[in-house]
């Protein structure tokens, strides 16, 4: 499903304009990359997800082209952990 699909589905299932839907959908995944960059929170959406940011170290790495060692610097990434909801939804029942 792809971003149009999502939003006409939302527009339909809240019997709203596809306009609104597709305004609901962009705030949301603008607060959610908000409070991600922020890091001292996360967004949780009870049963379905739940969003964070995590602090990855420094590690040593190859280049795949030469098999030279290198240093990957420390940096930032994403969690997204999947709520009970949702886990039931993808097993089917």
């Amino acid at each position: 499903m792809n971003r149009s699909e999502l939003v006409a589905a939302l527009a339909d299932r809240a019997g709203v304009a596809r306009k609104d839907a597709d305004a609901v959908l962009a705030a949301f995944a603008e607060i959610v990359g908000d409070v991600v960059s922020k890091g001292d929170e996360k967004v949780t959406v009870p049963g379905f997800l739940t969003f964070e940011r995590t602090h990855r170290a420094a590690r040593e790495g190859r280049n795949p082209a030469s098999g030279e060692r290198m240093t990957i610097p420390a940096g930032y990434g994403v969690k997204v952990s999947v709520g009970s909801k949702l886990k039931e939804a993808a097993k089917g029942e």
